[in-house]
């Protein structure tokens, strides 16, 4: 009996390795069709709006930079008197 179920088992394991090897060309058609389809909805900007964007971003950049260096040497001035004040320099 013990026999039998590991033959079964077996049998079932070969038939469940062949399926999934059959289906793969099956899942890859399906894969590129729905990449396909999610292409279709893809909108691509025009040069106006990625020029228009570009500089929304650099002048982020800008602003953020201006205010941590503006941070940065406030931060560091207020330490430096600290230390100054409680070595008695």
């Amino acid at each position: 009996m013990a026999k039998a179920a590991v033959a079964t088992t077996d049998h079932e394991q070969t038939n469940a390795t062949l399926q999934q090897v059959t289906a793969g060309p099956q899942r890859l058609v399906e894969f590129l069709k729905e990449t396909r389809q999610e292409m279709h909805k893809v909108v691509v900007p025009t040069r106006n709006e990625v020029k228009n964007m570009t500089f929304v971003v650099l002048v982020s950049v800008f602003l953020f930079a201006a205010f941590f260096e503006l941070v940065d040497v406030v931060l560091s001035k207020s330490l430096d008197q600290i230390l100054l004040h409680m070595t008695g320099h």
